[in-house]
């Protein structure tokens, strides 16, 4: 049985909903994952976003002014995408999520020391970053970068 949350949750969905629309920042987005738990560690030092708000239902991070949510599988238990959700299928094949201004050498060393598998090891690429490629505990690949400073 899946962890849900008890009690009331830090804000009305509605007036959440209605802050993300008036934010001024017209992209988001939402990252279905297995547990809200064992997803932060990755968010929290991998990326070093900050938490706004989690529970096990859903997770509200931010770095550098853009903000995304985590939301358990469970919490879509009655959506089409379900069946997937629950099942062992790898999540955001075709998706690569990109954190920029994030040192990647620092990142792939706490994610290698977290146990997280990486995709591509730091390294200065063409088009004028420094990268590293990782995995995270729900198969989502994160590209993590700077300016090369060559």
């Amino acid at each position: 049985m899946s962890v849900r949350r008890k009690g009331d949750p830090w804000m009305p969905a509605a007036d959440y909903g209605r802050l993300l629309a008036e934010s001024g920042h017209p992209l988001g987005f939402n990252l279905i994952v297995r547990d809200i738990a064992a997803a932060l560690p990755f968010h929290l030092e991998v990326l070093e976003a900050n938490s706004v708000y989690h529970d096990p239902d859903i997770a509200v991070l931010q770095r550098q002014g853009a903000q995304w949510m985590l939301h358990a599988h469970h919490t879509y238990d009655a959506h089409p995408w379900h069946p997937v959700l629950a099942s062992d299928a790898m999540r955001g094949v075709a998706t690569e999520l990109r954190l920029f201004g994030r040192d990647p050498d620092q990142a792939e060393s706490i994610a290698a020391g977290l146990g997280f598998r990486i995709l591509q090891g730091s390294a200065d690429k063409p088009h004028g970053l420094r990268e590293v490629f990782i995995v995270d505990q729900d198969g989502f690949v994160w590209a993590i970068g700077k300016a090369c400073t060559r």
